[in-house]
């Protein structure tokens, strides 16, 4: 599994000429980091004197989190496994009119297939950018700029995955099906972005 690589079997695989891990996997392990840097905020948040008023909500953000996180991870995994069947459509022959067919009719289902991973992390980017916006509040304030930084590895997460969903949507038959794709990411882009600036606008302010 690609998950169970080390950070630099991982770089070393990213770099290579083989097709995944991409950007789609690279994105959801960006997300997932993301996140991990907010839990480590409610860790340090937790059980302190100072925050006990709001040890409920640190509760909660711990738990969403750390599902969050695995979610994001698995998803590495799923962005994977979604590419190989469009990484051989791509190879089929097309030179007769049934092989032309074949080949139309098998990168069109492979194409949907493989936008539904990077939407997903588009998703559950946002999801967490959400409990960095609370943890900008509430989070212990020695380690706020980690929150800061979170929250732009998970718009990194949102933004690199829409181009995932883009580049596959732009060659699909079914307009229809592609538009509706195309609306739904760049619903979330929308969202996340002015959420994610906005957080880290708070956070920059808190420190300069």
């Amino acid at each position: 599994m690609i998950t169970d690589k080390s950070c630099t079997e991982f770089l070393l695989a990213l770099s290579s000429s083989e097709p995944v891990p991409g950007g789609g996997g690279a994105s959801a392990m960006t997300g997932a980091m993301g996140v991990a840097l907010g839990s480590m905020v409610a860790n340090l948040t937790s059980n302190k004197k100072k925050y006990e008023n709001v040890q409920n909500d640190i509760n909660r953000i711990l738990k969403e989190a750390q599902a969050l996180t695995q979610q994001l991870t698995d998803l590495v995994e799923k962005d994977a496994e979604a590419f190989e069947p469009l990484s051989k459509a791509y190879g089929l022959p097309k030179n007769t009119d049934d092989e032309k067919r074949i080949r139309e009719e098998t990168m069109e289902k492979a194409l949907k297939t493989a936008s539904e991973a990077p939407l997903l992390i588009m998703q559950k980017a946002l999801e967490a950018i959400n409990l960095h916006e609370e943890l900008a509040k509430i989070g212990t304030k020695i380690a706020v700029s980690d929150v800061g930084v979170g929250v732009l590895f998970l718009k990194t997460a949102i933004m690199g995955a829409s181009l995932n969903v883009f580049i596959n949507t732009k060659l699909m038959k079914d307009r229809s099906y592609a538009e509706a794709l195309n609306q739904k990411a760049k619903s979330i882009i929308a969202a996340g972005v002015e959420k994610a600036d906005r957080v880290y606008r708070e956070v920059e302010a808190a420190l300069v």
